[in-house]
């Protein structure tokens, strides 16, 4: 694939942070140290952190200055007001409630409304969604559209959710027995690839039809929004603003991790319409994070998101964001290297099992490689695929793999230049070339939930 063009970055950089990069000796016994999970390295011993975009992007100067209005009021800030105005003018949504990130108001939203025996029904749950469906006692049912699970096949909205399915599983469970249908926009654990208007639509449809619940994981929005307005017949002329009002008409509700598309370090909210369920979840929130105009955010963490949401919905800011993350695919796509396709907007997801065919799935050739990139070039990465969504067959004990072994190399917004970029891409050139470094891994520890941020392993 010929390169057409290089992003160029849509701001000028002010201040800049040392990064550092040691030696493949030093990096060798810090993950002998690590348990051999990249989770426990400490961060200034990475040279390029790839890990997440979460809770890692840069502010702009105006959040900057955002932080030096914060009133850190505890009630009734002014701060909060600023926030809930920001929130509603793109979500549209009557009650806006703080919580400090999105796995809080994952928790908040399914205390309430989830029961033993429910099932979840989601385009592909995330890690921490899933986890706190089950912690409930509860399914979390992954209904996406087959094609998501062909990392080969090039089309335009492969987070779509089946409507079929998600008829008949409706109809096989029955409506008591579902709480609520979530969708994540875009879906993360599937290659971050995005969501039509016309899907969304018609799951809101059948989710109304059936008196369902529908909300969104609506983290990264904006980028859902851009690629609907890239790839959607009858949005092109419609600004992101326009099309993120749009999507959030046909919910009951969201979820949101402020650290993704809101370009801020912490943070998240649950918005909703439903005056029961809203003050039902503030009581809920007042208990474990904080009064409901704070939610365990201070005022200048809110002033920061209140910008934020006005910043991720302009559409240079969403072009380089996109383009960067494609400039990096087309450098793999230049050597061979197998890739989710078509590339998402928040990050490169490396076919691990493709990448690494000698390792076979029960040794974890994703985290292998995850742990190869580290040790060689200083890159962390994260596995998306055995360690994070594998689970134990309850009769025999065997491992069950997930349809996908991903490595996600997640770019963090407004942090790193070309050059970086072209470094990665250089790192993977150089590895793919020496699979040898690799060594598959077993499993020495591990917890029950979420694996991966705990895990220790030993290499083969």
């Amino acid at each position: 694939m010929a390169i057409k063009r290089i992003p160029v970055e849509p701001y000028r950089i002010k201040v800049v942070e040392a990064i550092r990069k040691n030696t493949r000796e030093e990096r060798e016994e810090i993950l002998k140290k690590a348990g051999f999970n990249v989770f426990n390295i400490p961060a200034e011993e990475i040279f390029i952190d790839l890990l997440t975009d979460s809770g890692t992007s840069a502010m702009s100067d105006r959040q900057w200055g955002a932080l030096m209005i914060g009133d850190e009021s505890y009630a009734g800030a002014r701060s909060f007001y600023n926030f809930e105005k920001s929130v509603k003018d793109v979500f549209c949504f009557k009650h806006i409630i703080p919580v400090h990130q999105g796995r809080a108001a994952e928790r908040i939203l399914f205390q309430s409304s989830v029961k033993k025996g429910d099932y979840v029904i989601n385009n592909i749950h995330f890690d921490t969604t899933r986890a706190n469906v089950e912690l409930r006692s509860a399914h979390a049912v992954d209904l996406v559209v087959d094609e998501a699970y062909d990392p080969l096949i090039d089309l335009p909205f492969k987070g779509n959710m089946d409507v079929k399915r998600l008829e008949e599983f409706i109809e096989e469970k029955g409506r008591n027995k579902i709480p609520l249908v979530m969708m994540t926009i875009t879906n993360n654990s599937g290659g971050g690839q995005p969501v039509s208007v016309e899907n969304i639509r018609k799951v809101s449809r059948i989710c109304k039809h059936h008196k369902i619940p529908f909300f969104f994981d609506a983290c990264r929005f904006a980028e859902n929004a851009f690629y609907i307005k890239k790839r959607e017949k009858g949005y092109s002329d419609k600004s992101i603003l326009d099309i993120s009002r749009e999507m959030f008409s046909y919910a009951d509700g969201v979820t949101m991790s402020a650290k993704k598309d809101a370009l801020v370090n912490i943070g998240g909210f649950i918005a909703l319409n439903d005056d029961s369920l809203a003050e039902e979840l503030k009581s809920i929130l007042i208990t474990g994070e904080g009064f409901s105009t704070y939610g365990g955010l201070a005022g200048r963490d809110l002033e920061a998101i209140a910008q934020g949401l006005k910043e991720v919905i302009e559409e240079d800011y969403l072009e380089y964001r996109t383009a960067q993350v494609a400039y990096l695919a087309e450098l793999l796509e230049e050597v061979g290297i197998p890739y989710y396709k078509p590339v998402g907007g928040s990050a490169v997801y490396i076919l691990a099992d493709k990448f690494l065919p000698n390792i076979p799935r029960n040794n974890y050739p994703g985290w292998a490689l995850t742990l190869a990139l580290y040790r060689e070039f200083g890159i962390r990465t994260v596995e998306i695929g055995t360690i994070m969504f594998g689970k134990k067959d309850e009769k025999t004990g065997k491992e069950i793999f997930p349809e996908l072994e991903l490595v996600r190399l997640a770019i963090p917004r407004r942090v790193y230049t070309i050059s970086h970029i072209q470094y990665v891409a250089e790192a993977l050139k150089r590895l793919y070339k020496e699979k040898n470094k690799a060594r598959g891994l077993r499993i020495v520890s591990q917890s029950p939930y979420l694996r991966h941020f705990t895990v220790r392993l030993e290499e083969i």
